[in-house]
């Protein structure tokens, strides 16, 4: 069943990718785990979820500090990153969102904001086979202040050309929910997913 958007006059569709476009969710926190072990740092699952949508690097340089660890934030940066790639053949797309992208594809422009790397991002979004589906891409590095600040979807309005009143964000994170509101724009809530990894998607 489709997810019904609050009434408006929408022009252009925003969308975060992990957890709202590509079901990632499971396969991110399996690969942190991992990563995060080597150096013997816990990653509750919960926090994990807590802070989704925030940049890989504020991620680490905050276990860091919760921990009272020194981990090479770029070293276990790249890590994470190693494992989730060797994890993407398991990926698939959110139900939920692939309807509206499907609909409403070929009449509105899209846009995809992340606090994850673009090579992450593109590489999931091929893998799912909707990378071209997306007019841009804002990720981690293309804007300064990740969410709950508006600025990667007010950035990513502008490359669209659209006024953010008229651009609908789908998202499954409440940081991500918070920086659509603080841009002006209304919003889509996406379920979360926490699909066990070793049981694949659904």
């Amino acid at each position: 069943m489709m997810l019904t958007p609050p009434p408006g006059d929408y022009r252009a569709y925003l969308f975060d990718c992990d957890g709202t476009v590509a079901d990632s969710m499971p396969l991110h926190f399996t690969a942190w785990e991992q990563a995060l072990s080597e150096w013997g740092c816990e990653f509750p699952e919960d926090l994990f979820y807590a802070w989704g949508g925030r940049p890989v690097a504020d991620i680490i340089a905050s276990l860091n500090e919760r921990n009272g660890l020194d981990m090479p934030v770029a070293q276990v940066a790249r890590r994470r990153e190693e494992l989730f790639q060797e994890m993407l053949p398991r990926l698939q797309a959110v139900p939920e969102t692939l309807e509206h992208i499907e609909e409403a594809h070929g009449r509105l422009p899209f846009a995809v904001v992340s606090g994850s790397t673009r090579e992450s991002v593109t590489a999931s979004l091929r893998t799912i086979g909707l990378l071209d589906r997306f007019d841009t891409l804002v990720c981690a590095g293309d804007y300064g202040r990740p969410k709950p600040d508006p600025e990667g979807f007010l950035l990513a309005a502008r490359l669209l050309g659209i006024a953010p009143e008229h651009c609908l964000v789908f998202e499954d994170t409440e940081m991500g929910i918070q920086a659509a509101t603080a841009a002006g724009m209304n919003s889509v809530r996406i379920p979360q997913r926490r699909t066990p990894v070793d049981q694949g998607t659904r």
